[in-house]
């Protein structure tokens, strides 16, 4: 028996030294499966596969050629197109170590397959931002501009959290292959992109916001932009268990408080003041549930990531109970809904089960709401607006019924002298 127990402990033992933990920090990861459950689709790739964990399937393999087709037209622009191909062949295989890390698990893929599906899924992103934001040509045949449903798939691609290659990949092919004439940052491309996934008006991109930040990934890229433009704004907040849920959008409005939609950099900055809700409008379309989903599994699994796009999410789900719900925040402006009434409100209900909270972001905006709603006078105010002031002949009934009541109060007054 006492050798058992010895043998059971230097086989332990033997498992916690090497690389079982890697110092460095993962930012790509496989969706846990807790939270694929509540919908699969919205983290698998439709059309293409990008980086490791989904290479070689083999109802994404026919798209391989369309990303050959971009890294031959992207070489063909170079004076020495096989040098230029092997000067980025030889600038990844220098990080490779580095992007390997980057993923969460051990990557079975040789050196070469590896380096090779860096260099052709990085070229591909780089050429395909450059033809859509204009910096380069592209034909009238071209495989992915010419069809309708390519660049919806590739919107909806391009942001999965197992769909990525890591950002430093893509700076260097984009550096290695830019062409005198291109004047945009890779960074301006992408998020060009990427420009109307949660609004259908085009905002101005704020690039000094990204100075001094790292960026790991197209998603972590998207997340940035909604989350640096808030500043310190809904920064540290108190303790989670003193959280309350903010009321529904028809139960706010009977309590006084209005909607009021602005203009801002973020969809996630939400202010209250004075009785007015303050949301800056969003767009409901199809890629905009696999965004939310991925955006907060993301949040979810990278070490230290503050949970700003999960309390929104909270927070809309709070606003919307039901079609009613809806109705308000669209009457509002708020919502811009390019889906089914009720399939929006279902999708709202489910987005963040059983992702897991340490802050909420909008507890003091939470309580602010709540504490107003309990005030007797908006409650009134609203209530007699709504029921009396709404259509003209009820406002022209109340005016009438005043000065009826005044007439007869100077009456009385004067029948009395």
């Amino acid at each position: 028996m006492a050798g058992e127990i010895e043998s059971m402990a230097s086989n332990m033992r033997s498992k916690m030294g090497g690389d079982t933990i890697s110092s460095s920090t993962p930012c790509i990861f496989r969706i846990p499966s807790i939270l694929r459950r509540h919908n699969k689709e919205a983290y698998i790739p439709n059309a293409f596969s990008i980086g490791p964990f989904h290479h070689g399937k083999k109802d994404l393999e026919d798209k391989e050629k369309i990303k050959f087709n971009y890294l031959e037209g992207l070489l063909h622009r170079k004076r020495d197109p096989d040098t230029t191909l092997m000067e980025c062949i030889k600038e990844i295989a220098k990080y490779e170590t580095e992007a390997r890390e980057c993923y969460a698990e051990e990557i079975h893929m040789s050196k070469q397959a590896f380096i090779e599906m860096l260099v052709l899924d990085g070229c591909f992103i780089v050429e395909l931002f450059r033809k859509d934001a204009g910096e380069v040509g592209k034909s009238d045949n071209d495989p992915i501009f010419s069809t309708s449903c390519m660049l919806q798939f590739l919107h909806h691609d391009l942001i999965l959290l197992e769909n990525q290659i890591p950002w430093f990949v893509l700076e260097r092919l984009f550096r290695l292959t830019r062409g005198s004439s291109e004047i945009k940052s890779l960074l301006q491309l992408a998020l060009d992109f990427f420009d109307n996934i949660f609004s259908s008006e085009k905002s101005p991109i704020q690039l000094d916001l990204f100075a001094n930040q790292e960026i790991q990934h197209i998603l972590d890229l998207i997340r940035s932009s909604l989350v640096l433009p808030l500043g310190e704004q809904q920064g540290q907040e108190e303790s989670f268990v003193s959280w309350r849920p903010i009321p529904s959008a028809t139960s706010i409005k009977e309590s006084g408080i209005t909607f009021r939609k602005v203009r801002s950099h973020s969809i996630l900055d939400v202010k209250f003041s004075r009785g007015t809700l303050e949301m800056s409008p969003i767009l409901i379309q199809e890629t905009v549930e696999p965004a939310f989903r991925n955006l907060i599994s993301y949040e979810q699994c990278y070490p230290n990531c503050s949970p700003r796009v999960t309390s929104y999410a909270i927070l809309l789900d709070n606003l919307i109970n039901n079609e009613e719900d809806m109705e308000e925040l669209s009457k509002s402006g708020i919502l811009i809904n390019w889906l089914n009434p009720h399939d929006t409100t279902q999708f709202f209900k489910m987005l963040y089960h059983d992702a897991f909270l340490k802050e909420f972001h909008y507890q003091k905006l939470s309580w602010e709401v709540n504490e107003y709603q309990q005030k007797w006078w908006p409650k009134w105010r609203a209530f007699y607006t709504r029921n009396y002031f709404e259509k003209t002949w009820t406002i022209v009934s109340q005016i009438v019924a005043a000065i009826v009541l005044i007439l007869a109060f100077l009456q009385t007054i004067y029948s009395m002298k």
